[in-house]
């Protein structure tokens, strides 16, 4: 039977990931909505592929987007806000397991973190 810490970190942990994607699940939604009133009447030309010249994980560029209410600026936002949620849960559970001094378990959820955070930030 779970003691009442591990259930209390359960619901926490549960709570955080609803709340993360729901929030990016949120401002995915309003920066679609914002993307179809600011394109409104535009002819989409299928003929010819034009690629997004900046990837979803440089920060710099989607933030300065945000300033300019660009609306997909706010989309990648959204799936940042979507990729970082696990990242959250993560650390939640390295710091979780290191107030309960179980070393085993930070050692894993350090690797975790550190393996998650290098795929992210690393080019």
């Amino acid at each position: 039977m779970p003691s009442e810490a591990d259930l209390k970190m359960e619901i926490t942990i549960s709570r955080m990931l609803r709340v993360g994607v729901s929030l990016a699940a949120f401002v995915v939604l309003l920066g679609e909505i914002l993307y179809l009133w600011q394109a409104h009447g535009v002819r989409t030309d299928y003929h010819y592929f034009h690629g997004v010249p900046t990837p979803v994980d440089h920060f710099a560029p989607v933030l300065e987007g945000i300033r300019h209410f660009d609306s997909r600026s706010i989309i990648r936002l959204g799936i940042l806000l979507l990729v970082a949620t696990p990242i959250v849960r993560v650390a939640f559970c390295l710091y979780s397991f290191a107030i309960q001094k179980d070393k085993l378990y930070v050692l894993i959820s350090g690797t975790v973190l550190t393996v998650l955070l290098y795929s992210l930030l690393h080019r």
